[in-house]
């Protein structure tokens, strides 16, 4: 291979693109239950309990196919253990426009999370092996913009199958298999991490898909060297405890501050709580919301390895804390301003948008050293998923106990400590390699 002078920017987009289209099933298939949950609910007639299990019953889904990715893509390959999510996402979508009651639908929409939880972990992990460092953090940020472009897709679904009657959900669901297929035969055209590769001792064919990508000839050694020195290394090494802990804590971080209360209940919040006057109402501004999420996402795509990680990060913790504070006020108002109201929840999804969402998926895909990123990366979605499943099965019953206000008001307090794990725990990984970021924990 001839010593590389120019990264190859085309072919390094194409499969992170490729890649990321795992985060827009991840986006549409769980923000897809906003549009659904108004029709499910009023068809079946469920009460709270019932809808939070229908709504949260993917996100049991997304624990275990996070607990499953890690080992499966360390023995199998990143690609194959990709393509299976693929086949997953295209089953589940079908199964779950069927179900004519609770468990049938909430068993099916297990299936889909299974695929969410595979494709969480490895889009992100796939991309920073794939990545020179210098764009590390734009190309993994893809796979969030990706998220936020599926997330926008389902809403705009939602609200245009919202006028087709009370069968429109069962529409919603099945639409999702379209982006499947696409998702399954584009996954043939990229390549296998060369990374794992060469863990697999394969470096013939990580050295054809380095070169390919512009990488320098010293870059092959440089990874089989930092594979050597991880060679006694184990996932629960005391070397490790320092990263492991922060990309468990900023995975559930990230949860915990409440993004999926609007994301997965935004209809029931506007016609509940707002009075939207029509569940194609209610639709149409959780379209506003997935809209404004695309922008600021975009917006930390060009910043993030300008800016770095971590002021981005404590930037938006702290936004978010105050649009969540201001919220809790208005909502302890007898007739709150709709108005109002979205431009607060707009600046806080803007706010998650512009670091908490793209940030986290950056740093947990950065940590860990390669030979047991898949497994560490996997401990971490594990976590994600878990507080986003505790939040999204509890978050009626939370405003039943606490007020909405209440609800609001704890989440900011939660964004505010965020704030505060990241200015004194986190690192900033900005432009180092994959090797560099790996050895400040291995000396």
């Amino acid at each position: 291979m001839q010593q590389a002078t120019q990264i190859n920017r085309a072919y390094v987009y194409r499969i992170a693109s490729v890649a990321a289209l795992g985060g827009l099933l991840f986006g549409y298939d769980t923000a897809i239950i906003n549009g659904a949950i108004v029709f499910l609910k009023r068809q079946f007639a469920w009460n709270d309990w019932q809808t939070e299990l229908a709504a949260s019953s993917l996100l049991a889904g997304c624990v275990l196919g996070a607990s499953i990715a890690g080992a499966i893509s360390d023995r199998r390959g990143r690609k194959q253990t990709l393509l299976v999510s693929a086949a997953i996402f295209a089953l589940s979508s079908a199964a779950t426009a069927l179900p004519n009651g609770l468990i049938w639908f909430s068993l099916a929409r297990v299936a889909g999370g299974i695929a969410i939880g595979i494709a969480s972990m490895l889009s992100p992990l796939y991309i920073a092996e794939i990545s020179p460092e210098h764009m590390r953090g734009r190309l993994v940020s893809l796979n969030q913009l990706a998220i936020t472009i599926g997330i926008l897709l389902s809403y705009v679904t939602g609200w245009a199958l919202s006028f087709t009657g009370p069968a429109a959900w069962r529409w919603m669901f099945a639409s999702m298999a379209i982006p499947s297929l696409l998702f399954f035969f584009a996954l043939f055209a990229v390549p296998e991490s060369p990374r794992w590769l060469i863990k697999m001792r394969r470096d013939k064919q990580a050295l054809s898909v380095l070169d390919r990508s512009g990488e320098p000839e010293s870059r092959l050694a440089e990874i089989k060297r930092a594979l050597a020195e991880e060679a006694n290394v184990n996932i629960f090494h005391r070397s490790l405890r320092r990263p492991l802990t922060i990309g468990v804590v900023l995975a559930v971080l990230q949860q915990i501050t409440g993004i999926n209360t609007i994301l997965y209940y935004g209809s029931i919040i506007f016609t509940e709580q707002l009075g939207a006057s029509s569940a194609s109402a209610a639709l149409l501004a959780n379209v506003i919301i997935g809209i404004v999420i695309l922008l600021c996402t975009v917006l930390a795509i060009l910043t993030i390895d300008r800016i770095g990680r971590k002021p981005l990060l404590m930037i938006a913790s702290a936004g978010m804390g105050i649009c969540l504070l201001f919220m809790g006020l208005l909502f302890r108002s007898h007739s709150p301003s709709t108005t109002l109201t979205l431009c607060l929840i707009l600046g806080y999804v803007g706010c998650f948008a512009v670091g908490l969402g793209p940030g986290v998926w950056v740093l947990i895909s950065e940590l860990f050293p390669t030979r047991i990123r898949g497994r560490a990366m996997s401990i971490a979605t594990i976590s994600l998923w878990i507080a986003c499943l505790a939040i999204t099965s509890s978050f009626l019953t939370v405003v039943k106990l606490i007020s909405i206000a209440g609800a609001f008001w704890l989440y900011a307090i939660l964004s505010f400590f965020t704030f505060i794990f990241v200015w004194r725990a986190v690192p900033e990984t900005k432009g180092q390699t994959l090797e560099m970021i790996e050895r400040q924990w291995l000396v």
